[in-house]
Parts: C-alpha cells; structure tokens; sequence
C-alpha cells in the first residue's frame, strides 16, 4: 500500500486529521489496532474548547454537536462551602466551551471518513515505523492475520502513550520532561440528570471533586482518591456519601443521587516529549504530551497538533516551502507547554496532597480567593480553560 500521509491511530486526533487532508485534497492512509466497537466506546474527553468546536465545524463535521452539545460559558469553583462561577464570555470576548464527548466526536469523523475519506482500517495493528528519518517513512503492519507495509511520504503518530509511533525516535534526538501525582481520580458515569448546568471544580480538606456531565440526562464525576485505589473497593453509596461532603455549599444546592453504571480509576501525570518531529515523522497528542485531566486539555492539545501539521502540509503541497513543517515541533510546544502549565496549576490550586501542610493548604485558600477577587487573575484561567490559539 502506499499513501502521501500514513496516520498511526482513530482516536479522534487521527480521525480529524484524515478529514482535514481529505478536505485539501491530500489521500490519507488511517490504521487503528481496536475495532470500531471499541473506538466509538471508549471514555475519554468531554471538554471541547472554542477552537476545538470551530475547527469541527469547518472540517463539515459539527451539525451532531451543534444539535447534542451542551455550550458551556463558564465553570463554578467551591471552597470552603464557598461558590465563584467564572463566566467566560465576559472574561474572553465571547469565547465558551462545548460539553461533547470523545465517543461522539469518533462517531461523527468515522461516518464522514467511511462515506467520503480515505481508507481506515480497524484491527490494523501498527508494528514499527520504519526509515522514520528518510524521505519515504514505511508503517509495518499487521491486518486480517497477515503483515503488510504501508509506504508514505509522511507517518503522524497519532497512537497514544504507549504506541510505536514514539519509540521510531533515536533516543539520542530526545528529551523527556514529566512529573507523577501521587493521587488519581476515582471516576463515575451515572444515569442521573446533572446537579448543575455547568462544571464544578471543588478544593476540600478531605481531596478534590469534579462535577460534570456526557448529557442533559447522563453526569459524570470524579474524586481524587490515592494513587493506586482500586475502583471496586468503593461502593456506590461512599462515593455519593462523599461527593456530597466534597461539593458542600452554604446555600440549599443538593447533589442528586442516581445508578452508577461506570466506575474507573484515572492515574495523574504530566509528559511531554521533545521534539515531536523526527524527519518524516510526527508526532501528535498522547504520543508527545499527556496532562492530567484537571485542565480538560488533552484532546484538545491533539486537535491543535493536527491542524498544525494539515496547515504545514497543505502550506507544502501549495507553495513547495518546507517551512511550515519544519516549524511544526517547535509551533506546537509552545501550546503545549502553555496547556501543561495551566493543567498543573488547576492541578495544584484543587488538589489536595498527601502530607500537605497548613501553610500549603492556607495557599490554596489564597489563590482561589486572588481568582474570586481578582478579574485580571479570573481572566487568565478564563483564557486558558477555553482555549490557546493553534498556530
């Protein structure tokens, strides 16, 4: 098989990526390990920022959000029994976020790829990535029981973690920043209406709480829990029992109990990986960069990748100057790093840490009052929350 560009993963950085090449008339190869079932099941991400929303809409692939979203203009944060809603219309010039799941967001770009895009196959194993540093990069593969190879002008890792895309990269060439938390959040999905009609960000002495939602009828929570907890070991009455205590308000706000159909685990830690280029490959969300989940950044640090490289190409394929991909690590650290502060000053503004002191705990209660009190500090996590440029 051979293509321009060989994409390593459907997740809906991959996907996207397809649909923006299709869009500019450059032929796509996509390769995903997990079948279809599991690409449109998997939860993840639910948070999609201003760009992120918009560039879905351009891509032709935002009429289901639109209609099923839910627009979110702001986010409330609790402390002390305390409420703050930071409104982010006021605070960015119009800018929101949109509630839309990951699975959606597959959904969506698979129907468009599978209708009108390039070929996608699912249980298509990606094995190595070979002469990554060449002009003609090559995906060994493994589908339908038999190795193949898929010959490229270009391969984008759009694989994960724990893919191959990564490990094509001399280990000399790389530098690698991260830090491991040493809690994790214990999260749920219930089939009970959500409690409030925006996110809930909540700092308590006994750990942090998130409220959030998939859908007007469906909520989605989380508690930090140490590392390492076992999911099974809570039952479903201690995690409301401790919601509650978590999201405690002085007024009569009440948290509504519902079926827990879901219960997970989630480990905590930042990654990133520099550069996020090597010759013809690049590389693209979870392969380069991870956060931890208190910025809902992830999947929208993939979607910035992706549409840097689609510009960068598409620059390429009209101009014939390199310059744009040559730029590509480069343009997309700066986002990233931006997104990796943000995530862990959320991080460490809400959570609490094993051990934490009452001088720490008493900096907490500081920097949130500086955000309740302060618009220009208020505007700054209000900018960030829902979105850093591309580009």
């Amino acid at each position: 098989m051979r293509t321009t560009v060989g994409i390593i993963g459907a997740g809906p950085a991959g996907l996207l990526l397809a649909r923006l090449l299709h869009n500019a008339g450059i032929d796509s190869v996509v390769l995903e390990s997990r079948d279809r079932d599991y690409v449109e099941r998997r939860q993840r991400a639910g948070i999609l920022e201003q760009g992120t929303a918009d560039v879905l809409r351009a891509a032709g692939a935002g009429e289901r959000m639109d209609r099923e979203g839910l627009r979110h203009d702001g986010i409330e944060l609790r402390w002390e029994r305390r409420r703050h809603r930071v409104d982010f219309p006021a605070l960015t010039g119009g800018r929101s976020v949109t509630v839309y799941a990951q699975t959606e967001v597959c959904k969506d770009l698979i129907a468009l790829q599978l209708l009108e895009g390039g070929p996608l196959l699912f249980e298509a194993e990606a094995l190595a990535v070979e002469d990554a540093g060449t002009d003609a990069p090559r995906i060994r593969f493994r589908h339908e029981g038999r190795e193949d190879v898929l010959e490229c002008a270009y391969v984008v890792g759009c694989d994960g973690f724990w893919g191959v895309a990564r490990k094509a990269i001399p280990a000399p060439f790389t530098q690698v920043f991260e830090r491991t938390y040493p809690f994790g959040w214990l999260g749920i999905l219930a089939d009970v209406p959500p409690s409030h009609d925006e996110l809930v960000y909540a700092r308590h002495d006994r750990g942090f709480a998130l409220l959030s939602m998939r859908s007007p009828a469906v909520s989605r929570l989380y508690l930090q829990v140490p590392d390492g907890t076992d999911a099974g070991a809570w039952s479903d009455e201690e995690i409301w029992d401790e919601l509650e205590r978590r999201f405690e308000t002085a007024d009569d706000w009440r948290l509504q109990r519902g079926p827990i159909t879901q219960k997970s685990v989630t480990p905590m830690r930042s990654y990133v990986h520099e550069p996020m280029r090597h010759g013809r490959l690049f590389l693209a969300g979870d392969a380069a960069h991870i956060v931890p989940p208190t910025g809902a950044k992830g999947l929208n640090l993939a979607v910035g990748d992706v549409v840097t490289f689609a510009r960068a190409l598409t620059h390429r394929q009209e101009t014939g100057s390199p310059e744009l991909l040559d730029a590509y690590s480069a343009t997309c650290l700066r986002r990233v790093w931006q997104a990796e502060r943000f995530s862990y000053d959320m991080t460490t503004l809400l959570h609490r840490a094993p051990g934490a002191t009452p001088f720490e705990d008493r900096l907490q209660l500081a920097r949130l009052e500086r955000i309740a009190s302060s618009r220009a500090a208020e505007t700054d996590l209000a900018e960030a929350y829902t979105g850093f440029p591309f580009g």
